[in-house]
């Protein structure tokens, strides 16, 4: 029997992710011997904050070793509780609080207890590369509501009003986005609230992992802050970005009781509660001085306008200026059809497979994220690899006839 066909059929539906099949690549481009300027991974390139890690030494020490409640540890569910009131004006419980081993994992306990086989669930496209396979493992169906770069990469409340069908249960989203950087403001988190205010039966899971990596001048908004979708709103976080813990794997929900108590259902069957000892980080995290964090952004913000300058070099690609988060989603589909050789760039995937293997930078295909015209390029990484990266794209694409 061929092994695929025992494998159960829904693992053989799911897609690798692709952000996780080029950091392969990289590697064995790498171990040929090539210096590869990885631009593919969304990792901040800092390390975590001093004060987080003694939290976590001295859990260690303190031999806070042992099982925790699934749902986290009370003191870090209710300091998660007490900064969502203070910084996003989510008035939430500690009751209302789930921690979970990543973001990624709170995400998936959102869309498998919350979506039916058959059930539709709307995604702003460019959408984060999972999204798409939670979806499918639920065997929900995905609706994509697609805005491009003329538009900022933001949906628009008309195009969010005529996706919806009898059959949407949620929406999902995420801003500042993965992978395009965009961040929704509060006059336009207000305007498509309009739009979903009527329709009682949807959900929204807003997936707000890049909170703290924001370059606007006005305060970031939560739209599970707005009085009518407050009862509907799973608000997704955690602090993999903005605290560069990617590896400590701390992610949370804030939602309704009945949600939180669900996914504590599910996640009991799972993976029970995440490390104790990266509870005990997450929980300085929190309750800690945002002062690295904040120094990390502005270096983001650096890099973002380093590399949109250095990207004006490169003829026909179209840029625009992303809000935040470290990735910039430039529309490169002008040099789809030229070749290199015996080798035809069809489209994103073509375009990032030729680059690493020509030119050895990595990045991600726009195909991955819902809009085959764009490539991902993640600016976590220094002053210099960012322009030797922009260099090596510029002389890989001129070669191109």
């Amino acid at each position: 029997m061929n092994t695929k066909e025992i494998i159960a059929e829904r693992i053989n539906r799911l897609a690798e992710s692709e952000t996780i099949a080029m950091a392969k690549k990289a590697r064995e481009i790498a171990a040929l011997g090539h210096n590869v300027v990885k631009l593919n991974f969304g990792e901040p390139d800092f390390n975590t904050p001093e004060h987080v890690k003694e939290a976590a030494k001295k859990a260690i020490d303190d031999n806070f070793s042992f099982y925790t409640p699934v749902a986290g540890i009370p003191e870090l569910r209710k300091a998660i509780a007490e900064k969502l009131r203070r910084d996003n004006q989510l008035d939430w419980q500690a009751e209302n609080i789930i921690v979970s081993t990543g973001a990624k994992q709170t995400i998936a306990n959102a869309i498998l207890t919350m979506i039916n086989p058959g059930d539709e669930v709307i995604v702003f496209a460019p959408y984060w590369v999972t999204y798409k396979e939670i979806i499918k493992l639920a065997e929900g169906k995905m609706v994509i509501v697609e805005a491009g770069v003329e538009n900022g990469f933001k949906v628009s409340p008309e195009q969010l009003k005529n996706a919806i069908t009898p059959k949407t249960k949620a929406i999902l989203y995420s801003s500042p986005s993965n992978p395009t950087g965009a961040v929704y403001t509060r006059k336009e988190l207000e305007a498509l609230a309009e739009v979903l205010i009527p329709h009682q039966n949807i959900y929204i899971i807003a997936d707000e992992i890049y909170e703290y990596i924001s370059f606007l001048d006005e305060p970031y908004f939560s739209i599970g802050s707005i009085p009518a979708l407050k009862e509907r709103t799973i608000t997704v976080n955690g602090y993999a970005k903005g605290f560069a813990m990617t590896g400590w794997r701390v992610g949370y929900m804030a939602a309704p009781k009945w949600i939180v108590d669900a996914c504590d259902k599910l996640q009991g069957q799972f993976t029970s509660a995440t490390c104790s000892i990266a509870q005990k980080a997450a929980l300085a995290a929190t309750e800690g001085s945002l002062e690295s964090v904040k120094k990390m952004t502005e270096i983001y913000k650096h890099r973002r306008d380093l590399m949109l300058e250095q990207l004006k070099q490169i003829p026909h690609i179209k840029t625009y200026i992303p809000d935040g988060a470290f990735y910039i989603f430039p529309d490169v589909s002008a040099y789809f059809g030229k070749s290199f050789g015996d080798k035809v760039i069809k489209n994103s995937e073509d375009l990032c497979m030729y680059l690493i293997e020509e030119v050895h930078v990595a990045l991600v295909s726009g195909a991955a994220f819902g809009m085959d015209s764009c490539i991902r390029i993640s600016y976590a990484a220094s002053d210099e690899n960012l322009k030797e990266a922009v260099k090596r794209i510029k002389e890989g694409l001129a070669k191109l006839k």
